[in-house]
């Protein structure tokens, strides 16, 4: 796979990713099993909700990225399909946490758990994945595991309030949305792929440069999230566009577009940060789009992105190095 991180290239980010995911198929399957397998509970709307969610059409990104790079490392035991399994439920946790205090009701291209059976079921289940997560992890009788997934899960709780905290906040700066979307976002990222270093037995050296290069990846995904709700395909996106706009937060587009706009445009944004405006949506994003904000984040993203296949480096080469390289690319040429 050749990897550049140019999005003038012609290329089908879509099929990129199947191509990388075909790789891993086999045991991206078995992961998928043993998922189903742990969802199954004698209360009945655990298993529901469960199910519901991790069957609505995420891409396994996070399980993926963990079972590319225990490979890469030579891993050859089956740890790492448990440690997979374990990624997608805490990740699962939080996007139905998540959707609640957002009060989203469209995720996939589906209903929310939450705007299908409430929102104290949503939060319930989620609590209950985050406990199955932590049992299966117990089994694998690794300390170190436990160490890194607790520090992780912690960072994801702060930085889901760190966010609430700059929601309708139009004063809130590029560096502060970024510390959040390194808590909320890039850390389990990071987790995944340094998670596989610690089962490979890969050392203390080696879990840095896989956890550096997880959290790069994160924040490309993130950037590219922020900009997509403002030029992307609402169908093939899963969400409705203008959605961060309705939930008051300040992402990059519009943080760029304050520091760059008229000080008529940057009213505007800062009312419509401040109000949750989602009627705003059309006359916000005209600004958004005068003033290269789109670009300016598709830029950052594309600047992680490289930083994170720079610290590849130590890694042997193999097909499951490119494919970690060509992660990183589908992470910022992606439309959905």
């Amino acid at each position: 796979m050749t990897v550049t991180v140019n999005q003038s290239e012609e290329k089908d980010p879509a099929r990129e990713f199947e191509q990388i995911r075909g790789l891993m198929l086999e045991q991206v399957q078995l992961v998928d099993q043993l998922i189903l397998n742990e969802l199954s509970s004698d209360v009945l709307l655990i298993n529901q909700i469960g199910r519901y969610i991790v069957n609505s059409g995420g891409k396994r990104l996070r399980p993926l990225l963990h079972l590319l790079a225990a490979n890469a490392l030579g891993y050859e035991g089956d740890y790492h399909i448990t440690l997979a399994a374990v990624i997608e439920f805490i990740h699962t946790a939080t996007l139905l946490h998540d959707d609640v205090v957002d009060e989203s009701d469209l995720r996939r291209g589906k209903d929310t758990a939450n705007a299908v059976w409430g929102n104290a079921a949503s939060v319930l289940v989620g609590d209950y994945l985050y406990s199955t997560a932590f049992e299966m992890m117990v089994r694998l009788q690794n300390l170190r595991i436990m160490e890194v997934m607790a520090k992780t899960t912690t960072a994801i709780a702060e930085g889901e309030v760190l966010q609430l905290l700059n929601v309708n906040n139009p004063a809130t700066t590029e560096e502060k949305y970024l510390e959040v979307i390194w808590r909320k976002t890039a850390v389990l990222f990071s987790a995944s792929a340094q998670l596989a270093a610690v089962v490979a037995g890969s050392g203390r050296e080696m879990e840095d440069n896989l956890a550096s290069y997880g959290m790069h990846l994160g924040a490309a995904f993130q950037l590219i999230d922020d900009a997509l709700d403002y030029k992307a395909d609402p169908e093939r996106l899963g969400k409705n566009l203008g959605d961060d706009l309705a939930e008051g937060k300040p992402t990059l587009p519009l943080i760029y577009a304050m520091q760059k706009g008229t000080p008529e445009q940057a009213a505007v944004i800062r009312k419509s940060i401040e109000e949750g405006d989602r009627e705003a949506f059309v006359e916000v994003y005209k600004i958004v789009e005068s003033t290269n904000a789109i670009a300016y984040t598709e830029a950052r993203a594309r600047e992680e992105a490289r930083k994170a296949i720079a610290v590849l480096t130590e890694v042997e080469d193999s097909r499951y190095k490119d494919a970690m390289m060509a992660l990183a690319e589908f992470s910022v040429q992606r439309a959905y």
